[in-house]
């Protein structure tokens, strides 16, 4: 059995994919795992670390690039489609499984031409225009959000949750007291956030003299490693500074305290860890997906939402003593992240596809036809 999966960019779209991927592999170690992107995202240095083949396609953005980059999105799509098609029938895929992004349109619509069973998954609480896109294509749509139904027909949804790696499954328990010093991890998604690195780091001083003891992982992203790892050099406080955390489960597990976006695998990874947080969505994120993510874990108790727009080292350092100067808010703040996690997305998801392609299968031995 050959699955193929559209995912790339980001890696909230990459890592609920290699979720499944590991899931599928788990239930059947014969299936062969595709992985469809672009050179411009980080599905080249993701996968080939976590063991998987990746097939590039010419696929461009088009929405958020302006009048010349949609032109330029629009111009690649048949040139993708092309290329989408050829694999697809070159691989024998026999499922096509599209997550979001520039990536996945073309792959349901060529999966869709051919007769090869196609599903989506959608993260965010609010859909991407992706996804909204294709989901008359697509057979099934997995949801981590119910607020997302709304945008696809109610037959094909199931709300399940975003899929998580095992790796944070595994030895997850909630840290009662801490037995060292107090850490804070922190990052703003795969390519790191400037304006969070900033504000952290005119809040150090203030951190630093009220919590001197404070230990930190801090995810920079490539461009600003140097600048934030001379800041903590400066302030004189202890802190792991990284331009990219490869192993977030260990780095979760760690913390008492998160300070992050809001993206979707980030808040589905917060709550299978049962972690608070202090959530900063991004701005520019289309159609403000992560503001809505993060209000959805605000009104549950789990997270502070600190919009960008008022963000300053000061508020943010406040926020942080705020919390981790409370011991019991700390620990009713992770109660309540633990209590959203839903751990079994990827195994629904993987148990519906088998569904999908056995009926695929039934369907074509007695003369029928997959429907789109």
């Amino acid at each position: 059995m050959t699955i193929v999966i559209a995912a790339g960019g980001t890696g909230g779209h990459l890592y609920p994919a290699v979720a499944l991927a590991r899931e599928f592999l788990r239930r059947d170690p014969a299936t062969k795992v595709l992985f469809v992107g672009t050179t411009r995202g980080l599905e080249s240095k993701v996968l080939a670390h976590e063991g998987f083949d990746l097939a590039l396609i010419s696929a461009k953005p088009v929405m958020g690039k302006g009048l010349f980059g949609a032109m330029t999105g629009l111009c690649a799509l048949p040139k993708s489609l092309w290329q989408c098609l050829r694999l697809l029938r070159a691989r024998g895929a026999d499922l096509v499984i599209g997550i979001g992004g520039y990536t996945s349109p073309m792959a349901l619509l060529a999966a869709a031409m051919i007769g090869v069973p196609r599903v989506i998954l959608e993260p965010n609480a609010n859909p991407g225009m992706a996804n909204k896109a294709v989901g008359p294509l697509a057979q099934r749509v997995f949801l981590a959000f119910e607020s997302a139904a709304d945008s696809f027909a109610r037959s094909k949804v199931r709300v399940v949750g975003t899929p998580i790696r095992q790796a944070f499954l595994d030895g997850v328990q909630q840290r009662q007291e801490s037995s060292g010093p107090l850490h804070v991890l922190i990052f703003g998604g795969s390519q790191g956030a400037k304006a969070m690195n900033s504000a952290v780091i005119e809040g150090l001083p203030e951190l630093m003299k009220r919590l001197p003891t404070l230990t930190v992982t801090h995810q920079t992203g490539e461009s600003d490693h140097v600048r934030v790892a001379e800041a903590y050099r400066c302030a004189g406080i202890v802190a792991e500074v990284t331009p990219f955390l490869y192993d977030m489960p260990a780095a979760l597990r760690q913390a008492d305290l998160v300070v992050a976006r809001a993206g979707a695998m980030t808040v589905a990874e917060l709550t299978t860890c049962g972690k608070p947080a202090i959530l900063i969505p991004l701005p520019t994120a289309i159609y403000d997906h992560q503001m809505r993510n993060a209000k959805v874990m605000e009104a549950a108790g789990a997270a502070v939402v600190l919009p960008q727009s008022a963000l300053t080292g000061a508020l943010l350092a406040r926020t942080v003593v705020a919390i981790l100067g409370d011991p019991e808010r700390v620990r009713v703040m992770g109660a309540a992240s633990m209590a959203m996690r839903k751990i079994d997305a990827a195994e629904v998801i993987v148990r519906e596809c088998y569904a999908l392609m056995e009926g695929h299968h039934d369907a074509n031995r007695s003369g029928g036809a997959a429907g789109v």
